[in-house]
């Protein structure tokens, strides 16, 4: 089977080099060292968390349409390991894209070297572990594609843009919850926000926090990269414009609130039009009940530059968590 996923990669490697000749694309090479490291965990108890090149969530693959992403990871783990990239198309190459089945994986103590094209692609994206629960414990992060310059985009340049990995997190180690194969119906114990616990959950532990200036507009990137939880977005006292989904380019609506289910990525457009304060960034759970201070709201901050103060108030106020027809007509109405 090596051998054959050996041929396979230098066949693919030979056509890059061709596409790479023949196009203005570039090569984006990366190296990624995948570790267990018990010191990132949101808690102050110990728990294995996956970091890639010590980092959780793990780096920012920022590309261009076209680019050629080549990403050479070195498996330190002690059992198999395989990357998917969900969302990024794989054009006669569906071996690279790090499912089992189509992919072997990568044992203990070796390196895979994935190499694919996102090919007449734009957007938000995420990739992760896609065996053995490891998910659970990290091990994924988030993607660009970005236009290429000769296209237009349809929206104004944003001041900065910021990716939001969101989603639902237990402090269970993720070999316990395989080994009952019950990781679906288990409820989790908080959501992070790029990997960080809710803003006064701990005072040892820190909390998102996203800095703008007050009259600037920003792209927000947000993702659900949880396994149970899908879950309601906002920003108090801030509207969002949804201009992007999972690579398309939407009708732009104006909204207070988003649903963001499962694997979905949303790109938002937010204006720092209120005064210069601190504002909270929340993301409660669908489909269960919660209170404010539960540690399955997630809780970041706004930050304005010029704020001289922290952020206090009431959590802004979302739809029913049981409202299905609500998230349903809001799916609707992303065209």
């Amino acid at each position: 089977m090596r051998s054959t996923m050996a041929s396979f990669v230098r066949s693919t490697l030979a056509f890059l080099v061709v596409l790479l000749a023949t196009t203005t694309a570039e090569v984006i090479d990366l190296r990624w060292d995948v570790h267990v490291n018990d010191a990132f965990g949101p808690s102050s108890s110990a728990q294995p968390v996956i970091t890639i090149n010590d980092k959780f969530p793990g780096p920012l693959i920022n590309s261009t349409t076209n680019d050629i992403v080549r990403v050479n990871v070195f498996n330190n783990l002690d059992e198999p390991l395989l990357f998917t990239w969900n969302g990024i198309q794989q054009r006669l190459n569906s071996w690279q894209d790090g499912v089992s089945g189509t992919n072997c994986a990568i044992k203990p103590g070796t390196n895979w070297t994935y190499a694919f094209v996102v090919k007449d692609q734009i957007g938000t994206f995420t990739y992760f572990p896609s065996i053995n629960y490891q998910k659970l414990a990290g091990g994924f992060g988030p993607i660009r594609v970005n236009n290429r310059i000769v296209i237009n985009v349809p929206f104004p340049k944003p001041q900065a843009e910021f990716d939001l990995l969101i989603g639902d997190w237990s402090f269970t180690d993720y070999k316990t919850i395989r080994s009952r194969l019950e990781a679906s119906t288990e409820v989790p114990d908080m959501i992070l926000i790029n990997g960080k616990a809710p803003y006064g959950y701990s005072t040892s532990k820190p909390y998102e926090s996203v800095g703008v200036t007050k009259g600037k507009t920003y792209r927000f990137r947000v993702s659900n990269v949880g396994s149970t939880l899908s879950f309601n977005f906002r920003i108090q006292n801030h509207k969002m414009v949804v201009v992007e989904t999972e690579g398309s380019y939407t009708n732009q609506i104006t909204l207070d609130s988003l649903d963001v289910h499962v694997g979905q990525s949303y790109s938002v457009l937010v204006t720092a039009d209120q005064d210069d304060a601190d504002y909270y960034i929340v993301a409660t759970p669908k489909m269960l009940n919660t209170t404010d201070d539960s540690p399955l709201v997630a809780k970041g901050v706004l930050h304005y530059t010029e704020s001289g103060s922290r952020v206090s108030g009431s959590l802004p106020t979302g739809p029913d968590p049981w409202d299905i027809e609500f998230s349903v007509n809001q799916a609707r109405s992303i065209r």
